[in-house]
């Protein structure tokens, strides 16, 4: 997130106006584990607390699995609660999750199926496949690379995702998603396993970059970020913020 959103925003700023600044407030988190990531999660109030003392006009939550460890659906839960607390604290401000932004950035490209690339182990791997199905979005393959120490997510190679996509059973997808982790690197590939595809690809931030634009009525417009953000969806509406029929 500290990297590729201000990359894409910057990507941006050389085809429009308007300029940005990026700040961040950090959740303590070492290994991706469910016990780790929900003592993360508790801090994300006092994250958004500190970042609404910048009266900034947008916040992205970045932990996607974090979000979806918590229960189907949390991504609302979790968007409204820290929109409160920038509210209550005199600065209020929109909430994206990467989670909900992944659910929505989907949708928003009219993609029912998918495959997917996460670095999680195999047990969260399915919470966000489990997750994205009960959003309506059929995950019709997937990899866990199972990466379970943090910096190490960060650095793994992002030249090697478009490979593993290739790998995976994508013929009938909609689309691919090349990283469900923010942590994970994959701007840099996005637009090189679009070609190796032939499919739409996302990422979780491109998709987080993408509803942030959205939240702050921009159009949703970045070069080099892929299909979602190349001009055909600059305007697409935000999502309702009810749940999907069980």
């Amino acid at each position: 997130m500290e990297t590729e959103v201000p990359a894409i925003l910057r990507a941006r700023e050389t085809i429009a106006p308007e300029r940005f600044t990026f700040h961040s407030s950090r959740m303590r988190m070492t290994h991706v584990t469910p016990e780790q990531l929900k003592s993360m999660d508790a801090d994300s109030d006092r994250c958004a607390v500190e970042l609404s003392d910048a009266h900034v006009d947008v916040l992205g939550y970045a932990c996607l699995v974090a979000i979806m460890s918590m229960g189907l659906g949390y991504h609302r839960t979790s968007e409204e609660r820290l929109h409160t607390r920038t509210a209550e604290n005199g600065a209020p401000a929109p909430v994206v999750t990467s989670a909900g932004a992944l659910v929505n950035g989907l949708h928003t490209l009219g993609a029912k199926k998918i495959a997917l690339l996460a670095p999680y182990m195999l047990p969260l791997t399915k919470t966000v496949v489990d997750y994205l199905t009960h959003e309506g979005i059929e995950v019709l393959d997937y990899e866990a690379l199972e990466i379970p120490n943090n910096l190490d997510v960060a650095a793994h190679d992002p030249s090697k995702l478009p490979g593993l996509a290739r790998a995976l059973d994508y013929a009938d997808a909609d689309a691919v998603v090349l990283s469900a982790c923010v942590q994970m690197p994959s701007l840099g590939a996005i637009e090189e396993a679009e070609q190796l595809l032939g499919k739409p690809v996302v990422s979780a931030a491109v998709c987080t970059a993408h509803q942030m634009m959205r939240a702050l009525d921009l159009p949703a417009i970045a070069p080099g970020a892929g299909h979602l953000l190349a001009g055909a969806y600059a305007e697409a509406p935000l999502p309702q913020r009810t749940a999907p029929m069980a």
